[in-house]
C-alpha cells in the first residue's frame, strides 16, 4: 500500500523519534511511504534546497497517488492540516495520532468525515497498533 506520512516540520520537531518509528514501521511491514524522509533528522536539509512550489507540487501529487494518509498531529502545523484536508476532500482513508493530553484543533477533532480516524496514544507502541488497525481495516474493506 502507499501510504503517505505527514508531520511537523516548521512547527516542531519534537516528536520526530515517534515520526521515525512510525516510518520505520511502515517501511518494515512492506508500504511504500514516499515521504518517508520527514521523519528524519536530516530532512530540514533535504527541504531547505526545495522550492516552495516544487515541495507543494510534488506533495500534491504524492496525495493524490497514495492509497491512505497517516498524520502525527501532537505537533501543530499547516501543512499537515493543508495536507490532511486535501486526502479527505479526495476521500482519502486518513488516520491522525496525537499523544494523549495534547490539544489538537478542533479543525481536526470535530471533523465527521467518514474517512477520518483519530487516535490517541501514549508511547510508541501504541501509536503503532493504532496504525497497525487501521491498516488492517482498510484491507478488509
Amino acid at each position: 500500500m502507499n501510504i503517505y506520512f505527514s508531520c511537523s516540520l516548521t512547527g516542531g520537531r519534537q516528536d520526530e523519534s515517534v515520526y521515525k518509528a512510525i516510518v520505520d514501521h511502515l517501511l518494515e511491514i512492506g508500504h511504500e511511504v514516499p515521504t518517508a524522509h520527514l521523519a528524519y533528522p536530516e530532512v530540514m536539509d533535504l527541504e531547505r534546497v526545495v522550492d516552495a512550489r516544487e515541495v507543494y507540487e510534488r506533495d500534491m501529487a504524492w496525495i493524490e497517488a497514495c492509497d491512505a494518509l497517516i498524520a502525527e498531529v501532537s505537533t501543530p502545523s499547516h501543512g499537515v492540516g493543508y495536507e490532511i484536508a486535501d486526502a479527505l476532500i479526495r476521500e482519502k482513508p486518513v488516520l491522525c495520532c496525537y499523544r494523549e493530553g495534547v490539544t489538537v484543533s478542533k479543525m481536526i477533532t470535530g471533523n465527521n468525515s467518514k474517512t477520518l480516524v483519530l487516535s490517541t496514544y501514549k508511547g510508541t507502541e501504541e501509536v503503532l497498533a493504532a496504525i497497525d488497525d487501521f491498516l488492517q481495516t482498510l484491507s478488509s474493506a
